[in-house]
């Protein structure tokens, strides 16, 4: 305090700089955190493209592996937003000093704009005469041009179909055309918006409330109950082009077949329905049958419920050791039994429980333990697994002659190495479990290795149920066994959409649209693969 001058000049002087002191402090300490947030993203991306490239070089090594790059992809997503922020502090920062340079992050180059999107021109005019002499005698030199992405709010427009009427002056009889079909009866919602409806809530997994609040906020109020009524409309309107989508899959050699549990709104409580799938996808064999999936609900899990799925097929199934399926694979049954194959994967997952450390750490205790035979056995399978992804796409007969070569070997060894550990087994050791699952299956399970058309894995079937998982936690639950069944009807339209690489609303707009007015024989034009290649064609007609 002694040091501290005594006229207030002096000191207004100290205290101006004082203040540039401490903005400067201010302005590096933000630089510097900017760039240690930069350097964390950086981080975090390379960290990802390597991830990434792994699992392009050497496939998915592990069950974790697809949680793993979702996790980086959400700590990089933080770390980028961070960083943007921290930037602009510091340039903020940097903005009240003289001293302190601002800091500017190192992007990558964006990505140009797709062509096809439409441009809107804001010409800001040039100056009329020039800032430094006042002449106006200017001339353009040209122009500079920068873009930037904008969202145009969701619109809506009302379409008055007007059918004009007209009387005959010699018999006075009145006339008018027909009116026209609509997607659904009354024609209230176009097939775009019904679509939107549809997708959204089958494949964006947003309940109808839900979707109501946002049409109301866009100035289009929907009442719930006129929502439903259009879901349901269209529901039966699509149901001739369902039985077209069930018939193919069920006309196949090998179908995958799974089932997930539903949560189902009842009485005071929460029934568990199930959702089961069969799957049809030849393109593992080089089959030219394009792929395709069909859904069916049921209250319950019993067996009677694949037996009637599956009524009129004798083809492979590929499917877990569920033993609802038995009574399919009996050799009495009529039209005959159906050929069974496990999945590997399943058997996998068994024993890389236990030999999975993270997951045991995550739990807490002790030192997390794991089994060196849990562990021996997923080496021994992932080696089978990228076997097969070199033969992936090969015809049937090639796939088995390079199994017979190259794996069934590896196959014989992993069976005796098993049964020799399991004999030296407790019955109650937990890896022991995991290796009767599958010993006590081995038929079942080596399938692949007589018959090219078999896949290693049932991972077709558990893809197309992947929605389901994820949507669980958006619905919740299905209202009622109605609604678990028409949920299952459109899941077989979307998946299938999605597995022909179609964007399911565009499809499901253009099939309402014409559904009615197409005759019964054409009506194969719709399905998600016809569809395509008469939309590819047009361009070159």
């Amino acid at each position: 305090m002694d040091s501290l001058p005594d006229d207030i000049a002096a000191l207004r002087t100290a205290l101006a700089e004082a203040q540039a002191k401490a903005a400067d402090a201010e302005a590096r300490l933000a630089q510097a955190e900017a760039e240690r947030s930069d350097d964390q993203a950086r981080i975090a991306t390379l960290i990802l493209q390597i991830e990434k490239l792994q699992r392009e070089l050497y496939g998915q090594r592990s069950e974790r592996k697809a949680r793993l790059l979702d996790q980086l992809e959400l700590e990089l997503e933080e770390l980028e937003t961070s960083a943007s922020e921290d930037e602009l502090i510091a340039e903020q920062a940097a903005a009240r000093t003289t001293t302190v340079a601002a800091f500017t992050r190192k992007r990558p180059a964006r990505r140009a704009f797709p062509e096809h999107l439409p441009r809107e021109r804001v010409v800001i005019p040039a100056p009329t005469s020039c800032p430094c002499c006042g002449s106006t005698r200017l001339s353009k030199l040209g122009e500079t041009v920068t873009e930037s992405a904008e969202r145009i709010p969701a619109s809506y427009k009302i379409i008055q179909t007007v059918r004009e009427k007209v009387s005959c002056r010699d018999c006075e009889r009145i006339s008018q055309a027909p009116a026209p079909f609509h997607a659904t009866p009354r024609g209230w919602a176009g097939p775009n918006l019904l679509a939107t409806i549809l997708v959204d809530k089958l494949a964006h997994h947003l309940p109808l409330n839900r979707q109501c609040e946002r049409f109301a906020r866009e100035g289009l109020p929907v009442s719930l109950s006129t929502a439903a009524d259009q879901v349901g409309h269209a529901c039966a309107t699509l149901r001739p082009l369902h039985t077209l989508l069930e018939k193919h899959v069920l006309a196949a050699e090998r179908l995958h077949g799974d089932d997930t549990t539903v949560p189902v709104l009842a009485k005071g409580k929460t029934d568990t329905g199930r959702l089961w799938v069969y799957a049809r996808d030849d393109r593992p064999f080089a089959g030219q049958a394009p792929p395709a999936a069909v859904f069916y609900y049921s209250h319950d899990r019993s067996g009677s419920h694949p037996e009637a799925h599956l009524a009129g097929y004798a083809g492979l199934l590929q499917a877990d050791a569920y033993a609802g399926y038995d009574r399919l694979y009996a050799p009495t049954r009529k039209p005959g039994p159906v050929t069974d194959a496990l999945c590997w994967a399943h058997a996998r997952r068994k024993f890389f429980e236990l030999a999975d450390i993270a997951a045991k750490a995550r739990r807490g205790g002790k030192a997390p333990e794991i089994s060196p035979v849990a562990l021996e056995a997923v080496t021994r399978i992932d080696v089978l697994f990228s076997l097969e992804r070199e033969i992936n796409g090969l015809p049937a007969v090639q796939r088995l002659d390079i199994r017979q070569e190259k794996a069934k070997p590896l196959v014989d060894e992993l069976e005796t190495w098993m049964r020799d550990h399991r004999a030296a087994m407790s019955r109650h050791a937990p890896v022991a479990k995991a290796l009767d699952y599958m010993l006590t299956r081995w038929p079942r399970f080596t399938r692949f290795l007589t018959d090219g058309r078999v896949c290693l894995t049932n991972n077709a079937a558990e893809r197309a149920l992947r929605g389901v998982a994820l949507g669980r936690r958006a619905w919740m639950f299905a209202g009622s066994d109605r609604g678990g069944q028409r949920a299952a009807f459109m899941y077989g339209l979307m998946i299938s959409a999605k597995l022909n690489s179609i964007d399911p609303q565009a499809w499901l707009a253009d099939v309402l649209a014409r559904i009615n007015d197409l005759p019964q024989n054409r009506l194969h034009e719709l399905l998600p693969w016809e569809w395509k290649a008469l939309q590819e064609a047009k361009p070159a007609a």
